[in-house]
């Protein structure tokens, strides 16, 4: 089938975007050059277009084709024309001219006469007519006012029914394609047939009409008639005409049908023109619907074919060959071709091609990978992360709940079932190591539990009262029970689920200044100068350990073996299991004040200044450590370095085989009352009410636990993990802050003594559990211990 040809000199948008290598932007461009041009001489013009080349004009050679157009001068200069002079009616051609006018008398909105243009359709619809028409006396038919109204309103819709200055003057704005553009070429004349007519000599104009457009159908009223009233032509309201030939008249509508129109050819006087049978009106009638129906029709068909949606049965011509002539240019042309292909498209088209694109490069590179290498790719993912992961498809789900994934991500956060549930039996299928247990349950309820520390209602607390009024002197908290000594010389054995007083260890005849755990052991030193031994499950005494003479202020205990140190600056090791002294540290010139044992070295730290490094096993002192200006009063020892606080406001921090200071922390303003060390983090509370978390391989100080909600009173004792730190205050106070951070977050518990008395002496915590040791010194708070319970659920055995 031949391809349809496209007139570029009369082509719509529409027509031009579907040529191959023209967009809509092109086409646009087309018009435009068409319109300052006044029209295209011949196809090459269109490289006068921006953007067009030859190869455009090659791809395209046999669907263009160019129509000649009538210059503007000869439309402008050949036009006969019709004037009214003295009573008379003369006429001058347009040749190629799409409009015609009759200088015709009509009547202003006052009733007085005017002369006018007569509108295309009504001249047409006069002509047609005018064989039938008569004068009566002379007399001319005017016009009413509803038709020079009609011709406004129709100028101002777009349906070009009347005549616009830019047409009389040869406007090419939109020039007119088909039939319409030959609608009144020729003389303005009937032809010389018999029939009725004019009389000879009759000086009378072409009668005008009145065109309604009204949603009633098409109807002549028989007012038209002479003598009678204005006639009307009723037609459709909306004809589906597309807007850029809106311009087009009815009446050159009307013209096209030369079958049902009369050649109005040198209409003379003493010539009569036929009418058909039948009343005027009626002809009129028939004539406007068919023809309008035929207009109709037409342009139905025309937008049909115009809007018809490209598809694979129906492609746009030429894409073939445009498909073949890009898959044999090499690849260079072809990203070259690409290139001017999407510079020439509109956004909504790139939008299109991203829509298309985009997912070829999308893959789900987890399921085409074999699974250890997905999950291996998962590891890397925070668990958060994972548990999105898991909501992405069904294979994902699989992957992101691998049991082996999540024990990697709970031995990354040092979480087990210890940890998790405590002191709590546990079946065999959740022991750690074991290939049934629920890692990712364990991680998820670890999460739950840190988030009620942090942000999680505070329960009500145990309350433990014990011990009277004294002070209460040291704190262990270990599994299910908690053990409190105090100056009242005993020690008590509390259970933390019930809150109870279990039993009261009785044998001191001091008060007790120091105290151990492990399992059901517990060691107690004393100001009588002895350590005891007891069973926590009975009760009973098992060994008093005698030596020291004087108090014994510090201790520290692994596996079976505890080292004390006393005022008498002296340091023993003993085994608990049967009671003997088994050597004794001497060298320090003043009370010891702090000892750590690691179960090859013994660390202490005294009033003299000194910290001194002791092989137990030789009794000998592997190195003293000076360089502190004040009493010792704290020590922590991981195996390779020791820390040491002071009454001189510093910490410093030794290398233990060597004896070298590696760093002085400066920072404190007094003394340090508590450190803990873990994994190289340093965390020390200080009179000075603040407290420092510190990185000891770089004496770097990472984060001050201040500001506006920083402790009013002395650091009296801290505990730290990875996520948290605890600290306790003489203020009355326990808040617990942020470590990274150094963020606070919360109190958790505030005396309302505090302040005025209240003092939280020791704290205690495990991972679900605190216990706090709280009193006064004047009377204003009582004695007691306070436990409280951040366990996320109750666990079922």
């Amino acid at each position: 089938m031949a391809q349809k040809k496209v007139d570029i000199n009369f082509a719509g948008v529409e027509d031009l975007e579907r040529l191959a290598g023209i967009g809509r932007a092109k086409a646009e461009a087309i018009i435009d050059t068409r319109k300052r041009l006044g029209g295209f001489g011949g196809i090459p013009d269109l490289r006068k277009v921006p953007g067009i080349g030859q190869s455009v004009l090659d791809q395209n050679k046999a669907t263009l084709a160019c129509s000649p157009i009538p210059s503007t001068s000869s439309r402008r200069t050949s036009r006969r024309e019709t004037r009214r002079s003295g009573g008379k009616v003369s006429t001058r051609q347009s040749t190629g001219s799409s409009v015609a006018q009759l200088e015709t008398p009509k009547y202003r909105g006052d009733g007085s006469l005017n002369k006018g243009k007569t509108p295309l359709s009504r001249l047409t619809c006069e002509r047609a007519t005018r064989s039938s028409w008569e004068s009566s006396n002379g007399s001319v038919k005017t016009v009413t006012p509803e038709a020079s109204n009609y011709e406004e309103s129709c100028e101002d819709r777009g349906l070009g029914m009347g005549v616009c200055e830019s047409d009389q003057e040869g406007d090419d704005d939109e020039p007119f394609a088909g039939a319409a553009e030959d609608t009144l070429e020729g003389d303005v004349s009937s032809t010389e047939e018999e029939g009725e007519g004019v009389p000879d000599g009759a000086d009378t104009p072409l009668a005008d009409m009145e065109m309604d457009f009204s949603d009633q159908g098409s109807s002549v009223s028989s007012d038209w008639f002479p003598g009678g009233g204005s006639s009307h032509i009723a037609l459709p309201s909306r004809i589906p005409i597309p807007i850029q030939r809106r311009r087009r008249t009815i009446g050159a509508c009307l013209m096209k049908r030369k079958s049902d129109r009369t050649d109005m050819k040198g209409i003379s006087p003493g010539k009569k023109m036929r009418r058909p049978a039948g009343s005027l009106s009626g002809y009129i009638s028939h004539m406007a619907e068919s023809s309008i129906k035929e207009m109709v029709e037409h342009h139905s068909l025309a937008d049909a074919c115009r809007r018809k949606i490209p598809s694979k049965e129906n492609p746009p011509p030429g894409l073939a060959n445009w498909l073949k002539t890009f898959h044999n240019w090499s690849n260079a042309e072809r990203l070259m071709a690409l290139d001017e292909l999407i510079t020439i498209c509109l956004p909504t088209q790139v939008r299109h091609m991203m829509h298309i694109i985009e997912p070829q490069f999308q893959r789900d590179f987890i399921s085409l990978l074999p699974k250890e290498l997905a999950l291996y790719v998962l590891s890397f993912l925070e668990p958060k992360d994972l548990l999105k992961a898991a909501q992405t498809c069904r294979y994902w789900r699989i992957l992101a709940e691998d049991k082996l994934l999540w024990r990697e991500k709970c031995r990354e956060e040092s979480i087990d079932e210890g940890l998790v549930y405590g002191y709590r039996p546990l079946r065999r299928s959740m022991t750690p190591g074991c290939s049934k247990a629920n890692w990712k349950a364990l991680y998820m309820r670890q999460h739950q539990i840190e988030q009620n520390w942090r942000t999680g209602e505070l329960r009500p607390s145990k309350v433990l009262k014990g011990h009277d009024d004294h002070v209460i002197t040291c704190l262990e908290f270990c599994g299910n029970r908690i053990v409190s000594g105090s100056d009242d010389n005993t020690l008590k054995v509390w259970s933390v689920t019930t809150g109870k007083c279990l039993r009261t260890l009785v044998g001191h005849t001091g008060g007790v200044w120091s105290s151990q755990m492990a399992g059901s052991n517990i060691i107690s030193g004393s100001t009588d100068r002895t350590l005891k031994v007891w069973n926590a499950e009975t009760g009973q005494c098992i060994h008093t350990l005698y030596g020291h003479t004087s108090t014994v202020r510090c201790m520290h205990l692994h596996n079976n073996k505890v080292v004390s140190g006393s005022r008498d600056a002296t340091l023993r090791l003993w085994d608990i299991e049967s009671g003997q002294c088994l050597h004794v540290l001497m060298g320090h010139v003043a009370a010891v004040r702090c000892v750590q044992y690691d179960g090859r070295r013994v660390v202490s730290g005294a009033y003299d200044y000194m910290v001194k490094v002791w092989d137990p096993e030789t009794e000998t002192c592997l190195h003293t450590l000076q360089g502190h200006t004040n009493r010792v009063y704290s020590l922590q020892f991981d195996g390779s370095h020791i820390v040491s606080g002071s009454l001189d406001t510093s910490i410093r921090v030794w290398d233990v085989e060597s004896g070298n200071c590696l760093h002085t922390l400066i920072g404190h303003q007094s003394l340090t009352s508590g450190m803990e060390l873990k994994d190289n983090i340093l965390v020390s509370g200080n009179a000075d009410s603040t407290v420092k978390v510190w990185d000891i391989r770089t004496g770097q100080c990472l984060q001050t636990l201040q500001g506006p909600n920083k402790h009013q009173s002395a650091v009296t004792c801290l505990q730290f993990n990875k996520r948290f730190v605890i600290t306790s205050s003489d203020d009355g106070t326990v808040k617990i802050w942020d470590l990274k951070n150094g963020e606070f977050l919360r109190n958790l518990v505030s005396l309302d003594s505090g302040g005025s008395g209240g003092v939280v002496w020791r704290v205690r915590c495990c991972n679900t559990k605190l216990v706090c040791a709280v009193g006064s010194r004047n009377g204003t708070e009582e004695t007691k211990l306070l436990v409280l319970d951040f366990d996320s659920e109750e666990r079922k055995v």
